[in-house]
């Protein structure tokens, strides 16, 4: 639940001419995810945006989780992921809704799905 003075962290949801859609992840139900991750914003646990494109286009449905202004003040840096599944998106809002980048160690099964920061 959140309180007065609360910061949640932001995600940035890529869903352009590429993520997002089923032109290179056919596999991913796009919308289903942007709803969950919205629906946790309605709560008040994160904050949520979508953008056109974040830069990062060989790694297609990409999404950045940007660190609590505490955890950045503590040196968190922001996350970005790529070709996120919906089984990644369970990892995912796990770990953000446990405190995310800065707080809490990156669980293994999304190390492999970090990519490096795109055009945004």
């Amino acid at each position: 639940m959140r309180h007065a003075g609360h910061v949640p962290l932001r995600v940035t949801l890529c869903r352009g001419c590429c993520c997002g859609t089923v032109k290179k992840r056919p596999d991913v139900d796009h919308e289903a995810q942007r709803l969950r991750l919205h629906a946790l914003a309605a709560e008040g646990t994160i904050a949520c945006r979508e953008t056109d494109c974040l830069g990062p286009c060989d790694s297609a449905n990409v999404m950045v989780v940007n660190p609590t202004p505490v955890a950045r003040r503590t040196g968190a840096r922001p996350t970005w992921f790529g070709e996120v599944s919906d089984d990644q998106l369970d990892l995912v809002i796990d770990w953000i809704t446990e405190g995310g980048p800065g707080l809490v160690p990156l669980p293994v099964g999304l190390e492999r799905h970090v990519v490096p920061p795109g055009a945004a």
